[in-house]
């Protein structure tokens, strides 16, 4: 049995669309079965899983994020992919078979024009931060400005890759890489990351220099780095290509090139791109400790004027690290930010990410940095869920003439309607039947009703 599921899970990961459904349907069979045992929901959440449709450092396509989800009991897990919005069908359809709460993000990088000379989430790049958009439900409509948007940031990514690796080419000799050939087919829809990148080169290094003693001095010449330190490395994966990536493609590196204010989408458009899809606009926050950052109130109070009611962290980078004064500083400034959010009733949005190596698939709520602020986080991802499942049922997300109309703005009222409709909207399958079936005109006490009844015999 313990083969047939390995089996079963690998092939959730192949990139014919069929193979993985065929799968997940198997495995959704061991589990109703009792064949595989289901544990209960344990409070735990993560609606930050990039998936193999940007890069996931484990190559899981958004139904093995499901899985994975399942068996370990997460309340929500929601799908963030660079630049596209390829993996949203596919969440959707898992969390319904699996019966798992599902949310789809995107994530991309933005130029900040009215604070370019600050430092945000892309250490040394100033005026450049990371962006979200978050509880998609639709792409956006052929020939709007949404879809010209979307299509520009997925374009951009790739020519700056194709940029980055003509400048590596004579670096990287006699390694010899061909984006279409070699690059292209590591994702199933060819949208390459610098990651993407990285494992070609590592992958044909080893090819071409078998002895572990030649490959280090291969790649020593063309980093810098010792050839006894790379030897170290070598058999570490993680640290093996974060330690190349950051010699060669990151500040600094000859693959690198300073973005200008032209190099990313301006972030006011990002925002409307997003909002236009009824998705939620949503600032990604780094650490607290840069420029762009310092100011908690500043910082929300200007996403918020570009409609930005979510807000995206990455609990890990601000507890689990080892230097003491580092991690005080920045477990503080992770306290100043989520304060300040909770004085604005914004959506916490949080993960782990799994686009770098050996990052962990869910965090540590319980442990004593994260427990005083566990609760928003969850609160936050069935707030997610609730927009998603009224969005798609019937267009009453969070964005939706219905919600503007509903709450004048007051967002502590909707986070409460939305939180409620989280928790009661489940299985997320029958949820959408009761909600899609209920008259047009339905309001928070029969919504609300509806799915109170939801489940009873």
């Amino acid at each position: 049995m313990e083969n047939e599921i390995a089996t079963l899970e690998e092939q959730l990961n192949d990139f014919d669309r069929a193979r993985r459904r065929e799968a997940l349907a198997a495995l959704a069979e061991l589990a109703a079965s009792g064949k595989i045992a289901m544990p209960p929901l344990k409070g735990m959440v993560n609606v930050h899983f990039h998936t193999f449709f940007s890069f996931n450092y484990r190559n899981w396509s958004p139904s093995r994020i499901v899985w994975e989800a399942k068996k370990r009991g997460l309340d929500v897990a929601g799908s963030v992919d660079f630049d596209v919005l390829d993996a949203m069908g596919e969440m959707f359809e898992a969390g319904e078979v699996l019966a798992v709460r599902t949310n789809v993000a995107l994530e991309t990088r933005v130029f900040a024009h009215e604070f370019p000379d600050r430092e945000f989430s892309s250490p040394g790049e100033p005026g450049v931060l990371y962006f979200m958009g978050t509880g998609f439900t639709r792409l956006p409509e052929p020939g709007s400005n949404a879809a010209s948007c979307l299509e520009r940031m997925r374009a951009g990514a790739r020519a700056r890759n194709e940029a980055m690796l003509e400048r590596l080419r004579p670096v990287i000799a006699p390694v010899t890489i061909d984006y279409e050939a070699d690059v292209l087919p590591l994702t199933p829809s060819g949208n390459a990351t610098e990651r993407h990148m990285l494992a070609v080169m590592d992958t044909k290094a080893r090819e071409m220099f078998p002895n572990p003693r030649d490959l280090a001095a291969y790649w020593s010449e063309r980093t810098g780095l010792g050839v006894g330190e790379i030897l170290g490395l070598l058999g570490d994966t993680a640290r093996f290509r974060t330690a190349i990536r950051r010699k060669l493609m990151k500040k600094g590196g000859p693959g690198y090139v300073q973005p200008t204010p032209e190099t990313f989408p301006p972030i006011g458009e990002v925002a409307r791109a997003i909002a236009e899809c009824g998705a939620i606009p949503c600032s990604t926050w780094l650490d607290g400790t840069r420029a762009g950052e310092a100011d908690p109130d500043q910082f929300l109070d200007w996403h918020l004027a570009m409609g930005c009611i979510a807000m995206n962290i990455v609990p890990d980078r601000n507890w689990n690290i080892p230097d003491p004064e580092e991690k005080r500083l920045k477990t503080r400034k992770l306290a100043e930010i989520v304060q300040a959010a909770r004085k604005r009733h914004l959506i916490f949005s949080v993960g782990t990410e799994m686009n770098n190596y050996g990052q962990k698939v869910v965090d540590g709520f319980e442990t004593p940095e994260l427990r005083p602020f566990a609760e928003d986080f969850r609160r936050g991802a069935y707030i997610l869920y609730g927009h998603t499942i009224l969005e798609r049922a019937c267009r009453k997300g969070l964005m939706s003439e219905w919600a503007r109309e509903t709450f004048r703005g007051d967002r502590a009222r909707a986070n409460a309607f939305y939180l409620e409709v989280g928790r009661r909207a489940f299985p997320p399958r029958q949820a959408l039947e009761t909600l899609g079936g209920l008259p047009e005109g339905a309001a928070e006490p029969a919504i609300l009703e509806a799915l109170e009844r939801l489940g009873r015999p």
